[in-house]
C-alpha cells in the first residue's frame, strides 16, 4: 500500500512541477513582451512581439495557480505537512485521541462530501462562460467549469483520504499514524545527491 502512495505522490509531484515551470515560463514571456512593448519598432519589425497577443498571459497563469493549489492540496500535501495545534490532542490518553482523530477526520470527510452537490449546482452554469482570453488562446471549448473543475478532484480525494485515515485509525489506534508517517518518507538514499 505504500508504494501506492508513494507512485501517487510522485506523479502528484512530477504533474505540479511541469504546472509550476509552464506558469514560470508564461510568466518569464510576461516579463519579455512587457519590456519590449515599451519599444514601438520591435512590434512593428517582429509580428510576434506585439503585445496584443499576449493578453492571456496572465489569466494563464492565474489558472495554473489554481490548478498547483487544489491539486497539490490533493495529492501532494500528506496530514503531517500541515501546521497542527495539538496541545490537547497530544496530552490525552490514546483511547481518546483514538476517538479524537476518528471525528476530526469523519468532519471533515463528511462536509467535503457535502458541498460537492451544492457545488456542482453553482457550477452548471459555468459551463456557458467563456474565459476573457484564454478561449482566443485554446479555443472555444474551454470554458471557466473547466478552469475550476479541479475543485472537484479536490473534494473527492481529500475526503476519500479522510474517510481512509479515519478507518485506518480505528483500525490500529491513532498512534499508528506516526508509523505510517515513518514509512511514507523518502528513502536517505533518494534524498541524496548523485
Amino acid at each position: 500500500m505504500n508504494s501506492v502512495i508513494k507512485a501517487i505522490i510522485r506523479f502528484g509531484e512530477f504533474i505540479a512541477a511541469i504546472m509550476m515551470a509552464a506558469m514560470f515560463a508564461t510568466f518569464i514571456l510576461q516579463v519579455f513582451i512587457r519590456y519590449t512593448a515599451r519599444s514601438g519598432w520591435i512590434a512593428e519589425a517582429i509580428p510576434i512581439f506585439d503585445p496584443n497577443l499576449y493578453g492571456w498571459t496572465l489569466e494563464f497563469c492565474l489558472v495554473l495557480w489554481i490548478w498547483v493549489v487544489f491539486w497539490g492540496s490533493a495529492l501532494i500535501v500528506r496530514d503531517h505537512d500541515h501546521v497542527t495545534f495539538d496541545l490537547i490532542y497530544a496530552n490525552v490518553n490514546p483511547k481518546i485521541r483514538k476517538w479524537m482523530a476518528i471525528f476530526c477526520c469523519l468532519t471533515i470527510s463528511i462536509g467535503f462530501m457535502w458541498v460537492l452537490e451544492p457545488t456542482w449546482e453553482k457550477f452548471h452554469i459555468l459551463r456557458l462562460k467563456r474565459t476573457a482570453t484564454l478561449s482566443n488562446l485554446f479555443g472555444d471549448w474551454l470554458r471557466v467549469r473547466d478552469i475550476y473543475s479541479i475543485f472537484f478532484l479536490f473534494l473527492i480525494v481529500v475526503s476519500s483520504r479522510y474517510a481512509w485515515r479515519a478507518w485506518q485509525i480505528l483500525q490500529n489506534g491513532a498512534d499508528s499514524e506516526e508509523d505510517l508517517y515513518k514509512n511514507l518518507k523518502p528513502d536517505e538514499d533518494e534524498m541524496s545527491p548523485k
